[in-house]
């Protein structure tokens, strides 16, 4: 495993490109609506990002992949691929995960949205898997180690009776989309990797509403819950400083 610290100048570089990717999904969120399909949102996210911030979506033809998001509804867990057949529902929820280049850096995030009124169940789960996330994020700091943010983040989940999904989890970012370290949500206090200053990764758990198990579609990127259940994600991309951590994904507010 090869770690590649930032020094600040490349953090002031990756804080830019994370506020980009932040304001991609502040500006998309007005269009979440019943009757809108995700294929939309993906139009309207890669001109602003295309136009308007001249930067470049990285997720376009990334191994394959031939869309500007990732658009995950209800019991999709991740990696959904917009479609124009894929029209929301009054009662939806979706994450939506972008990212964005500028300047040769990643700006990584993804958040949760509903699409008319949710139900109190996935209300529920789409506020606890927010805070697991903030919960392992709170964590980082020198010193500390990556099972302790898996811990927080599983201790929190179960918890509240939802399942952590183990396939797929938090990376290493910077001029490389995805690099070392892998961040697991789940986890034991003072195992795993020691955590330094200049360290930048993602945080992104997956909670499932039934159980954790999973399977993907044939199109080869789509994974979905086993048992159809309801999935949430969100996603901050930070940087590990002298004292602590910081947000390099903030996003203007909380939808």
């Amino acid at each position: 495993m090869v770690i590649k610290l930032k020094n600040d100048k490349d953090i002031a570089k990756m804080r830019v490109a994370g506020r980009l990717a932040a304001e991609v999904l502040e500006m998309i969120s007005e269009y979440v609506a019943p009757g809108v399909s995700t294929e939309e949102l993906d139009r309207r996210c890669n001109e602003y990002i295309r136009k308007v911030q001249k930067a470049t979506p990285a997720n376009v033809g990334y191994h394959g992949f031939p869309k500007t998001l990732c658009t995950s509804v209800n019991g999709v867990v991740c990696h959904g691929i917009p479609s124009e057949k894929d029209v929301l529902k009054d009662g939806d929820i979706i994450n939506i995960d972008v990212t964005v280049i500028k300047d040769g850096w990643h700006g990584d995030t993804s958040r949760m949205y509903f699409a008319g009124t949710p139900s109190p169940e996935a209300k529920r789960l789409v506020d606890i898997t927010f805070d697991a996330m903030m919960a392992g994020i709170r964590v980082v700091k020198p010193g500390a180690r990556l099972g302790d943010v898996g811990h927080a983040i599983q201790t929190l989940a179960e918890k509240a009776g939802y399942s952590v999904v183990r396939e797929y989890c938090g990376h290493g970012i910077g001029r490389v989309y995805h690099e070392d370290p892998q961040v697991l949500h789940y986890g034991r206090p003072n195992t795993g990797l020691l955590l330094k200053e200049g360290m930048t990764f993602t945080v992104e758990p997956m909670l499932n509403a039934g159980e954790a198990d999973v399977d993907q579609l044939d199109d080869g990127w789509t994974v979905v819950t086993a048992d159809n259940s309801l999935s949430a994600q969100w996603e901050h991309m930070i940087a590990v400083t002298r004292d602590g951590f910081e947000i390099l994904t903030p996003w203007p507010k909380k939808k």
